[in-house]
């Protein structure tokens, strides 16, 4: 029998990102700064024989392109949020707006590239005096363009969660895999969940005083349910490590115990679960990252323009002004070809990280239960969707599992399907 979730009441579908708003806002300012600054440079360029001024001033149209095309797409992604026949609402118009622009990049690139060989070969005189305070000028431009726009930039993913029911001297953490600081007969020790590219373990380290022997010590886990589990430990060399992984979820009610010389310790510290993710792209805002990262290539452009027109004057090296450009031209290939990568495989629904569609797996799968199909997408900044068909021998509806996964906080979109394997005569 195969069972699919229903929702008891409509949901929407908006899966902006969480500063879209000012975001935008910011976008269309620093589009009519960038705007005034491009005609200068490729004028200034023009009448002054400069082509890495010219490159400049032509990444710096392509940065006022990009900008447009953000702005656009923050537009329509916040005007068509609540158009239903957008299936999953409108949180990938800014990924399209970034792979846009990243074609556009790429072929400016080849174009000033194929300039920068061109002056190499046949130099042209620069009129230095003139050509080196717009450079300048461009470079304030764009230091002042990455600042605002990274002031719209910040996104708040924390969850500032503090669950400390500890009983004696530990100390609460946001994050339940930093170490937790625990008092134990006059030694301080720190005790954390350690799961970095490993299955998770507790370690535990000394903080002050000697590390206590591994022998002595020992962790019994309580679950909501009442399930116990008891860990002993090993030592590792600086730290003891627990014998056994430790279950998902991550949530439960931790006692440490210290035996030494016929007495015993006991503290308590509670763990509850949320996710806080190593890898954070599918929270990045690429419409944004497209802008901001833009700008900085701008600056760093600028500075080699600046450098370059120096070198020229300096020591008569005209071919320093055409090698900025060149070089320009590279620092604009590379930036085009990642955000076409990143932005790309968003497009196509490439999972975005496999760390949680592992978790989810062992999250549904540690009641005895097989996960048999699993997806996991990007929807929009810090949103994702997952469908996940589930095959259990228990009479357990799909209400059961969406509740598991409720710790998850960027899944925003959730289709469970539920297979019953139990045979007609069980």
């Amino acid at each position: 029998m195969i069972e699919a979730d229903e929702l008891l009441q409509a949901h929407d579908h908006v899966f902006l990102g969480a500063d879209h708003d000012r975001a935008e806002r910011r976008t269309w300012g620093v589009i009519i700064l960038c705007s005034v600054m491009m005609i200068a440079e490729i004028a200034g360029g023009a009448l002054f024989g400069s082509l890495a001024l010219i490159a400049d001033g032509l990444h710096m149209s392509t940065h006022a392109g990009a900008l447009l095309l953000a702005a656009l797409a923050y537009t329509f992604a916040r005007r068509y949020a609540y158009d239903r026949s957008f299936t999953f609402g409108t949180g990938k118009f800014g990924d399209l707006a970034g792979y846009t622009s990243a074609i556009v990049l790429a072929m400016i690139a080849l174009l000033i590239g194929y300039e920068a060989v061109e002056r190499l070969l046949n130099p042209v005189a620069i009129s230095f005096n003139e050509a080196i305070p717009i450079a300048m000028l461009g470079l304030v431009v764009n230091i002042a363009s990455a600042w605002l726009l990274s002031g719209g930039h910040h996104h708040g993913h924390g969850h500032g969660h503090s669950h400390e029911h500890g009983h004696g001297h530990a100390d609460a953490h946001d994050h339940d895999d930093e170490p937790r600081r625990v008092e134990l007969d006059g030694t301080t020790v720190q005790l954390a969940i350690f799961e970095d590219h490993v299955p998770p373990r507790f370690r535990i380290a000394a903080a002050s005083g000697p590390l206590p022997n591994a022998t002595d010590i020992s962790i019994e886990t309580v679950r909501p349910d009442g399930r116990r589990q008891t860990f002993t430990f090993e030592n590792r060399g600086g730290f003891l490590e627990s014998r056994d992984e430790i279950p998902e979820p991550h949530a439960f009610l931790a006692r440490i115990c210290l035996r030494r010389a016929g007495e015993q310790q006991l503290r308590e510290l509670q763990f509850d679960e949320h996710e806080h993710h190593h890898d954070a792209s599918h929270h990045r805002d690429n419409n944004m990252r497209a802008a901001v990262v833009h700008v900085m290539a701008d600056a760093a452009v600028s500075v080699l323009v600046i450098v370059g027109l120096l070198l020229a004057r300096t020591f008569g090296w005209l071919w320093m002004d055409p090698l900025a450009g060149l070089i320009g031209a590279l620092v604009i290939a590379n930036w085009s070809a990642g955000l076409a990568r990143d932005t790309g495989a968003i497009l196509l629904d490439r999972m975005p990280d496999g760390r949680i569609a592992e978790k989810i797996r062992k999250t549904i799968e540690s009641e005895g239960d097989a996960v048999t199909d699993l997806h996991l997408w990007r929807l929009g900044p810090g949103h994702l969707g997952a469908i996940v068909c589930v095959a259990t021998s228990l009479e357990r509806e799909p209400a059961h599992y969406r509740q598991r996964l409720a710790r998850f906080t960027d899944l925003s979109h959730i289709t469970v399907e539920v297979q019953c394997t139990r045979s007609a005569s069980g």
